[in-house]
């Protein structure tokens, strides 16, 4: 993540802060722990329908991590370390994206939200289901 002084609007990134990722990895596992407390114990089907999302959500997880170790390792020798940026400063700057600036806590907010609204959504449902199943 690159830091660029702005002037007067305040710090621009080329991209998210890592705690953004974090958060990410975060939510992906809520949601698959989420699933499997609340339906994979409901028989063998659904067992296994709950370990094969959970394959998905390793693979789509495991192909990011993959592409960033790849990256990091063949750019560190050809650039000079940069100093990792706060988060307060990351999230009160600008984020440049191909199609314009965005403010960085609207950025993380939509980064955010998909994975964090289907987490929270499947922990609900899973209470819902457990409470009137009496399961």
């Amino acid at each position: 993540m690159a830091y660029h002084d702005a002037g007067p609007r305040g710090p621009t990134f080329d991209g998210l802060h890592p705690a953004i990722y974090k958060a990410l990895a975060v939510t992906a596992l809520w949601l698959v722990v989420a699933a499997w407390i609340f339906f994979g114990s409901q028989g063998y089907y659904a067992t296994f329908a709950v370990a094969v999302v959970t394959g998905f959500f390793i693979v789509a997880a495991a192909i990011p991590y993959v592409i960033w170790r790849v990256w990091r390792n063949h750019t560190e020798a050809d650039e000079p370390k940069r100093e990792q940026a706060a988060f307060s400063d990351w999230w009160r700057g600008e984020i440049e994206t191909s199609q314009g600036r965005v403010e960085g806590w609207d950025a993380a907010v939509e980064v955010l939200m998909p994975l964090g609204i289907a987490a929270l959504g499947m922990t609900l449902i899973g209470l819902i289901f457990r409470l009137t199943a009496g399961g």
